[in-house]
């Protein structure tokens, strides 16, 4: 059986919601576009499989913003297995590589999308990521998210630097219908958490999101501010933020990882949530992020509406980014 064939059969035993499915197929669409016609174009003006065929299947997967490293590994374990089975239909090398990513992004691992909800307490989880990229309404779609779900959730708005970043929250807080705490302008974002941390303590909240500052001088800045939240959350729980989630402008390509690198280094991201992954034609920096960083995407967002959310499926990705590959084969 193919990599496409087991990819469907894969989805139909999981029971995948049809309108998760097609989330990801339309949100993927421009990238889909981009990666299977190109690869298709290669298809048809090759006559053989040589080193140049090769050379060109990196250069598509670069475009398509997996990076140079990630890349190179992925068409080097296709080349080995096209060398070792002898193969030489160019539809069946395709559909290797697909499989490949598959396993570059898994890496014979169970990947972890889901936030590490706490049974019967208080899950925390901080929010960070530059101004721009849609952190605020990342937010808003996460809160709808766990609040449709059920749970009773809390808002931090400790990004106390970005002149309307309260207001902005408080707006949010008010049409998805959660409660927020907040502080003064340029006060102490340590002070909201604590104050947050507290209250929903008392008031038993299931799930804390806490906003942050969008940009700080230095990473040390930045890595002394989550320090001093966590202490502060230790203090009160016993424990640090249960999930530090960095949010990623899908758009931004190789920047976007770059930005991923860069607070990577100053504090313990454990998860990604990209977003306008429907405006992108690039979907490949899944694959660049988790390769480079070993950080897994936990959310991919396709669009502007609350609902517009989905926790990140590695089969669904896949499938919607080659759907309609296999009968270019």
């Amino acid at each position: 059986m193919g990599f496409f064939a087991k990819l469907k059969e894969k989805l139909f035993h999981k029971k995948t919601k049809e309108t998760v499915k097609n989330k990801y197929v339309s949100g993927l669409d421009k990238s889909r576009k981009n990666f299977v016609d190109k690869l298709a174009e290669l298809k048809a003006r090759s006559t053989k499989v040589d080193e140049e065929y090769f050379e060109e299947l990196e250069q598509i997967l670069i475009l398509s913003d997996i990076g140079v490293n990630t890349a190179l590994n992925i068409v080097e374990a296709t080349r080995q297995e096209v060398k070792l089975k002898g193969i030489t239909d160019l539809g069946k090398i395709n559909e290797i590589l697909v499989d490949k990513m598959f396993i570059a992004y898994a890496n014979n691992e169970v990947v972890d999308t889901e936030i590490n909800l706490v049974k019967d307490g208080l899950t925390i989880v901080l929010v960070v990521g530059v101004n721009g990229v849609g952190k605020t309404t990342s937010i808003a779609k996460l809160c709808n998210k766990y609040k449709k779900e059920g749970h009773k959730v809390l808002l931090a708005a400790a990004d106390t630097f970005r002149a309307g970043a309260v207001a902005q929250l408080e707006i949010w807080a008010n049409r998805v219908g959660v409660d927020i705490v907040t502080g003064k302008e340029n006060s102490d974002p340590s002070s909201v958490v604590y104050d947050a941390v507290s209250k929903a303590q008392k008031e038993n909240y299931d799930i804390l999101i806490c906003d942050t500052a969008g940009r700080v001088q230095t990473k040390q800045n930045l890595m002394d501010e989550l320090s001093k939240m966590n202490r502060i959350i230790n203090k009160v729980c016993g424990h640090n933020a249960n999930d530090v989630l960095l949010i990623i402008d899908a758009t931004t390509g190789q920047n976007g990882v770059l930005q991923a690198k860069a607070f990577f280094d100053a504090v313990q991201v454990t998860g990604i949530v990209l977003t306008k992954m429907d405006s992108t034609s690039k979907g490949g920096i899944i694959l660049a992020i988790k390769d480079e960083l070993n950080i897994p995407v936990k959310f991919v967002c396709f669009g502007e509406q609350l609902e517009d959310i989905e926790e990140f499926d590695l089969d669904n990705y896949l499938y919607g980014l080659t759907r309609g590959m296999e009968e270019e084969m």
